[in-house]
Formats: C-alpha cells, sequence, structure tokens
C-alpha cells in the first residue's frame, strides 16, 4: 500500500482518495517522495519538482550515496542529500525522481544507488526521470523494451539498451515517467502528481 493511501484511510485525505472537499495544493498530503541526486545536479529539475509536490502536500526527502551538501553544476544552488541510498528502503516512499544534469553520471557508478533505483522500479511505484536521469534506469537494467525520452545527447545510450527512443516532452511508460529538458519541467512534475494519486486510487 503506497503511504500516501494509507494516509487517505486515516485522515480521509490522500493522493486521491478524499471523504470531503480540500485545496488542490493538499491532494498529496501523507505522499512520500525521494529525490536521488549528488554532486552536479541541474537545479530546475531538481527544484521545480520538489517545489510542485510540495505545494501539494507530497513530504519530500533528498537521497543520494552520501550525507553532504552538493552543488548544482549550472548555478550557485546547494541541496543537502538528507539520507543515503542505503539507509532507506522503497517501502519509505511513494515515489523516486531522479534529476539531471552531471549527477546521474556519478550515480550509476555507485552499485547501492542502481540496486535501489532497480528495487524502486519493480515495486511498480512511479519513477521519473528527466534529461541524463535516464542514464541510471538504464545502469539498473530496466529499460530494455520501454518507451521513453531523455536529453538529446544520450539518446544513444538509451537506444542500445534496448529503449523505443522519442524526441517529445513526456513519456509514461508503466510506471517509469521519462522526460527531455528543463522546458518540459511543468508537464513531468504534473505527471509525477497525477501517477501518485492513480497510484493511490488503485490501492
Amino acid at each position: 500500500m503506497l503511504l500516501c493511501a494509507a494516509a487517505a484511510v486515516v485522515v480521509g485525505v490522500g493522493c486521491q482518495q478524499k471523504t470531503e472537499p480540500v485545496t488542490e495544493e493538499k491532494e498529496l498530503a501523507g505522499c512520500q517522495v525521494a529525490i536521488l541526486l549528488t554532486e552536479g545536479f541541474q537545479d530546475q529539475e531538481a527544484l521545480h519538482p520538489m517545489d510542485y509536490l510540495t505545494e501539494r502536500g507530497a513530504t519530500i526527502t533528498v537521497i543520494g550515496p552520501a550525507v553532504e551538501t552538493v552543488k548544482a553544476y549550472n548555478s550557485d544552488v546547494e541541496i543537502t542529500i538528507e539520507k543515503t541510498v542505503a539507509e532507506v528502503s522503497v517501502d519509505d516512499f511513494d515515489a523516486l525522481v531522479i534529476p539531471g544534469g552531471q549527477s546521474p553520471a556519478r550515480l550509476r557508478e555507485d552499485e547501492t544507488v542502481v540496486a535501489f533505483v532497480r528495487e524502486f522500479v519493480e515495486s511498480g511505484k512511479p519513477v521519473a526521470a528527466i534529461c541524463h536521469g535516464p542514464q541510471v534506469l538504464v545502469a539498473a537494467g530496466v529499460m530494455d523494451g520501454k518507451r521513453a525520452t531523455c536529453y538529446a545527447g544520450i539518446a544513444q545510450e538509451l537506444i542500445d539498451a534496448g529503449v523505443e527512443y522519442e524526441d517529445v516532452e513526456l513519456i509514461r511508460d508503466g510506471n517509469i515517467i521519462t522526460s527531455r529538458l528543463p522546458q518540459d519541467l511543468p508537464v513531468f512534475s504534473h505527471a509525477i502528481a497525477q501517477a501518485l494519486t492513480e497510484k493511490a486510487g488503485g490501492q
């Protein structure tokens, strides 16, 4: 059961199960979302989903290989990783978001991170990756036969991994959500929220 669905049972408000009118901003109350990143993340691709989901009631936890403060590659934005991947469980979260930038190339070299991402995808919970983020999904070996998009510069990596690549702003294939660029962030973040409400409604 999703954590946000469980919250709906308790308080009558969740990703989708509502017993009384609530504000749109709280539609994700009780949802736990992990943002997976490390040094060199793309600032907008981390901050936009964090802000969008938080405004709608979700709780965000930033996870990575180590508890530390890391910097974006494209600005002075810094984010503190709150928990290591090794100390959390897939059961702790309802969705996983992987921002792009230079961060995914580092993340895919960490076996613990790759195993966590693989387990998350296999759980059926939403996993969203933007820009270079799908590199981690490829490393996890979960993309063969999937439809996906990404930053054009790594498209061949996905194709070589058996992905049906399309240059479009958003693709949802099962529980995997992918987008290309910061310009796609409005639809990307919305798709994550939508996937959470759908998943909760199906529990």
